[in-house]
């Protein structure tokens, strides 16, 4: 992706997100010019109150300090609404953005969270629109607002005297040269910090989420010795960045308060020959002192816009990222049959992280319409890529896949996922509770209807004995299950679902004798009439399938009865003896 040069210009698609709330943004810039404006008539105030309050009577002074207190209410009254309005708007364009960037995200393919950390995109999503919200919300509108009173500044300054001026004219241009110096510096270490942030986000998310795993092994050292290592980088280059922020302040306030000693050098010796009153160069002292702050400001804010930059371009990335798998909108199967056929149809598929070894090659294999079929071979023989195929998380590179002979790139995602269920082998939970879990699949299921799913999936009983039956939290993962509970769970999302197409994949494989029974026998209930493929790694659990794909290297080695593929696969009696003891079992 291609990257705008410049800090503002890397913003811009940020920006726009201002434009539905054009109201509260004006409301913004003009509480914005109503304080600047009231500052810089503080100046001429406190002209007021030198020449006239100092050196006039009581009434007089009285007068300039109800001038002074006025202004001082304006800018109080106006800094309250500039405060509120623009941090509002930083508030919501970060919301925006994070709702943009997940709406995204959500429905990217999945090869791309192969690519890219999981930690990294979650960084992104809460680090960097973080980092947008501060700016919006608050820098961007100092630089604002130091950009405004530092222009009023310089021309109340020509106004008050000329002469003077010139000194802080010459010192403003070298101000400059070091923000476009250092800015470029600061930018470039800006997107390294986050970039680092991110890596040490995402490496512990990873720790944490394996953390039965580090302990079981006693990894806990060095573990912590690797996170402190990404924790050191991060510093080292945050450090760097700080560095050249940090001079970038210092060069910018020292050149402008030379320039100012060098006036006030020149404007004591007007006041004291009388060629000037000290009520203006007070004027002109305040503001010199608004100019100089001002271009402080501005130099400190620069390098926050250029952090800001570098967070801009990395979720305008994700926001503007696109699926590979191309949904063509809502397009459906003519008609509405209970039990749809599938097919692949001379499939070759390639991972995109793996395009160098083809996972299905020239693979064909048709499945009947409310019958089961079973895949059986060796880890790698590509049962599970034909199970993402059917779902298409990807699409082949040659061949084609069909839905009742429809071709199912030209069925609408939704319309085409609608139809299927998985029941995988690792269940996913999610924090919610029993009730959500059970209906997740289906938005808007009744009580009743989630407690009859699991009672088909034999969960009722043990979720009635959790302490708070179906309301019960289940923590991250399912933590608080046993892994036969969890898979009835999923098992009762997928009932309450009411697929046309079914997929196993090992449903029972990692549970214990009764989980197994309990779940086989809500498999059973649910297989009936329906389009069913079990992904089988133990053949005890297909015998009775209506027909048995072998699988190897991607291709389709034989397929029948279990009868009929004893006698005629090599590959398939070698798994069959593996597995069964007795040579009676075989048959």
């Amino acid at each position: 992706m291609s990257k705008p040069n410049g800090a503002i210009s890397s913003l811009l698609p940020v920006i726009k997100l201002l434009r539905p709330y054009k109201l509260r943004l004006l409301a913004a810039s003009l509480a914005l010019l109503f304080t600047a404006a009231a500052t810089l008539a503080m100046g001429r105030g406190l002209q007021v109150l030198i020449d006239q309050g100092f050196g006039g009577d009581s009434a007089d002074l009285k007068d300039a300090i109800f001038l002074m207190l006025s202004i001082a209410a304006a800018i109080a009254v106006g800094t309250f609404l500039r405060f509120y309005l623009v941090s509002w708007l930083g508030e919501r364009v970060s919301a925006d953005i994070r709702k943009a960037v997940f709406d995204n995200i959500v429905r990217l393919h999945p090869g791309y969270f192969e690519a890219n950390r999981s930690g990294e995109i979650m960084s992104r999503l809460t680090t960097d629109t973080t980092l947008l919200q501060t700016i919006i919300g608050s820098s961007f509108s100092m630089a604002l607002r130091s950009s405004l009173t530092l222009i009023g500044a310089l021309v109340m300054m020509v106004i008050t005297n000329l002469e003077l001026s010139l000194y802080i004219a010459v010192g403003v241009p070298l101000v400059l040269l070091p923000i476009l110096i250092f800015g470029r510096r600061v930018r470039r270490l800006s997107n390294q910090s986050q970039d680092s942030i991110a890596s040490v986000g995402s490496y512990a998310g990873e720790v944490i989420q394996h953390i039965r795993v580090v302990q079981s092994y006693t990894r806990e050292p060095f573990e912590s010795e690797a996170f402190a290592a990404e924790v050191e980088r991060a510093f080292a280059i945050a450090r760097r960045r700080i560095r050249q922020r940090a001079l970038l302040i210092c060069v910018a306030i020292l050149l402008m308060f030379i320039g100012m000693s060098a006036m006030m050098w020149t404007g004591g010796q007007d006041v004291i020959s009388g060629r000037m009153s000290g009520g203006e160069l007070g004027a002109f002292v305040f503001y010199a002192i608004m100019v100089g702050s001002g271009v402080a400001t501005i130099s400190e804010v620069w390098g926050e816009l250029q952090r800001a930059a570098g967070a801009a371009e990395r979720l305008v990335e994700l926001i503007s990222t696109r699926s590979l798998i191309a949904d063509p909108g809502d397009h459906s199967l003519p008609g509405n049959n209970p039990k749809p056929a599938l097919a692949l149809d001379n499939v070759t598929f390639r991972y995109p992280t793996r395009p160098e070894v083809a996972a299905l090659e020239n693979f064909t294999l048709p499945i009947e319409a409310g019958r089961s079929l079973a895949l059986v071979g060796p880890s790698g023989a590509g049962k599970s890529t034909v199970f993402e195929l059917l779902q298409r998380f990807y699409d082949p590179q040659s061949g084609c896949i069909t839905l009742d002979g429809r071709n199912i790139r030209e069925l609408g995602l939704r319309q085409l996922r609608e139809h299927i269920a998985l029941v995988p082998q690792q269940p996913a939970l999610f924090t919610g509770d029993v009730s959500y879990n059970i209906g997740y699949g289906r938005p808007g299921a009744t009580q009743e209807d989630i407690e009859a799913a699991a009672q088909a999936a034999h969960a009722h009983e043990f979720i009635n004995q959790l302490p708070e039956g179906y309301a019960s939290h289940l923590g991250e993962q399912g933590v608080r299950l046993s892994g036969g509970q969890r898979q009835r769970i999923a098992l009762a999302r997928a009932i309450l679902n009411d697929p046309k197409i079914l997929l196993l994949d090992e449903a029972t494989s990692a549970l214990d004798t009764e989980s197994e029974y309990h779940v086989q026998q809500a498999l059973e209930k649910l297989m009936q009439n329906r389009t069913t493929v079990i992904i089988a790694h133990r053949l005890s659990t297909i015998l009775h399938a209506d027909c048995i794909a072998v699988m190897d290297h991607g291709k389709l080695i034989a397929s029948g009865s279990h009868e009929e593929l004893l006698q005629t696969c090599k590959l398939y009696q070698r798994l069959a003896r593996l597995q069964f003891k007795d040579e009676k079992d075989l048959s």
